[in-house]
Formats: structure tokens, sequence, C-alpha cells
């Protein structure tokens, strides 16, 4: 698993590739505990699913266990560019009733913002 940070005025953009299962997902965990960080915090952190190719449970875990840590920051969460397979699980658990998950950068940043 890769991810690969990088930072704009208003927004923490996380790009991850590989796959995010248990042994990879304390990778993502602490990449997300940094955009949180007070110091470096943004309004919004994108994640750029495009590069995932495969996630597991733990890998959710790490989404879901800092949805309420972005929630306590004033932090708007998103995730785009992912592939069908991956989207599908998201819509299986409900998550995408909770984490905003959107084709394209543009369409996650427009919807995160309005949410």
């Amino acid at each position: 698993m890769e991810v690969h940070t990088e930072w704009e005025p208003d927004t923490c953009l996380l790009r991850i590739g590989g796959d995010l299962d248990a042994s990879s997902s304390l990778v993502l965990d602490r990449a997300l505990e940094q955009a949180l960080a007070p110091g470096q915090r943004r309004p919004l952190v994108l994640v750029d699913c495009s590069g995932l190719q495969y996630i597991s449970s733990p890998g959710i875990g790490v989404f879901i266990a800092r949805l309420g840590d972005c929630e306590k920051a004033g932090t708007k969460l998103a995730l785009f560019g992912m592939s069908e397979k991956i989207q599908r699980v998201f819509a299986i658990l409900g998550l995408d009733q909770l984490i905003v998950i959107r084709s394209t950068r543009h369409e996650a940043r427009a919807a995160a913002l309005a949410a």
C-alpha cells in the first residue's frame, strides 16, 4: 500500500494505491491522523482511491474510525476514483450513506463542502 499526501491551502489530498488490508491499514491510518493534526488540519480531506486495488475489513475500519475524528475536527472527508468493485463494498455496508463517495475529485469536493 502506498499513500502520498499533498497539502493544498484548504485541502489535504491523500492518493492511495495497492491493497488496503490488515497489514497496510496502519499506513493509511497514520496519514489520516497526520491530516487531522491540529497544525496540519484542513477543512477538507480528499482521498484518491483510483490506485486502490483491494480493501479488506480493517481497511474499511480505518475510514469508519477516522470519520468520527473528522467530524470532531470540523473536517469533511470525501473519497473519489474508486473502482466499481470497491465502491460496491462500501455500498453493501451502507458506508456510501456516511462517507461522500464520488467518481471525480471535483464531484467529491463539491459534495463534501455542500454536506
